[in-house]
C-alpha cells in the first residue's frame, strides 16, 4: 500500500494548511503555532487574520518554489522477496 500525502492545501484536517507547512519548514510542532493564532485572535483578530492570510501566502510560494521531492515508488521489491512470493502455497482455511 502507497502512503500518498495530498498537498497541504488538499487536506480536509487543515485550514489551508498554513501552520502545518510552517511548522514543518521552521522545525517546530503545528500546534504550538496554532496555539498562538488562536490567543492572538482574543487581542487583536484583524492583525492575526491578516498575519495568517500573509503566513499562507508565504507557504504557498514556498511551496511552489521549493516543492518537496517525493519518491518514485513507495515500495521497491527485491528478486529474493518476488521469489519467495512467487513459490508460496496458498493457507488454506480449517474446516
Amino acid at each position: 500500500m502507497q502512503n500518498v500525502q495530498p498537498s497541504l492545501f488538499a487536506r480536509e484536517d487543515t485550514f489551508f494548511g498554513v501552520c502545518q507547512g510552517l511548522g514543518e519548514d521552521l522545525g517546530i510542532h503545528s500546534n504550538f503555532l496554532r496555539l498562538g493564532f488562536g490567543l492572538a485572535l482574543f487581542f487583536n483578530p484583524a492583525a492575526t487574520l491578516v498575519a495568517y492570510a500573509a503566513a499562507g501566502v508565504v507557504v504557498a510560494l514556498s511551496r511552489l518554489i521549493f516543492p518537496s521531492p517525493r519518491p518514485a515508488a513507495a515500495f521497491v521489491a527485491q528478486p529474493e522477496i518476488v521469489e519467495a512470493l512467487a513459490e508460496a502455497q496458498p493457507m488454506r482455511l480449517a474446516a
